[in-house]
């Protein structure tokens, strides 16, 4: 709750960031997510790209759809396109909509293919 500041916390985004890391170590998935949104956007760490993506991935591999989608969506802003629309589909499968307007849109612009529009 210190990321936002609820139930009466003044908000303290590096005092998230500790407790994020605290709750990964002892294996929370969204803590995995948390901290790659925190560095993705540089709130409460130093913004580092590369570090949201490892803890994206971290988090993906054990089922976190929301690091799935960000994960491709990092892939597509380094111009990894293939990489990205496989993200996309399988947080697609995984039910994510957002994630399906992805490879629509990949699809519209000639990065995936029908195939891939039609499997998501």
């Amino acid at each position: 709750y210190y990321h936002q500041g609820r139930l009466g916390l003044q908000k303290d985004m590096r005092r998230a960031v500790k407790l994020w890391e605290e709750a990964a170590e002892l294996g929370s998935i969204d803590a995995l997510y948390n901290l790659g949104v925190a560095y993705e956007s540089g709130e409460g760490v130093e913004k580092n790209r590369a570090k949201a993506a490892e803890f994206y991935k971290k988090a993906a591999m054990q089922g976190h759809v929301q690091s799935r989608l960000n994960l491709g969506c990092c892939e597509g802003k380094k111009g990894n396109h293939d990489c990205a629309v496989r993200h996309f589909l399988l947080s697609a499968k995984m039910g994510d909509m957002n994630s399906v307007e992805n490879i629509r849109e990949a699809f519209v612009r000639g990065l995936a293919t029908k195939e891939q529009y039609a499997e998501a």
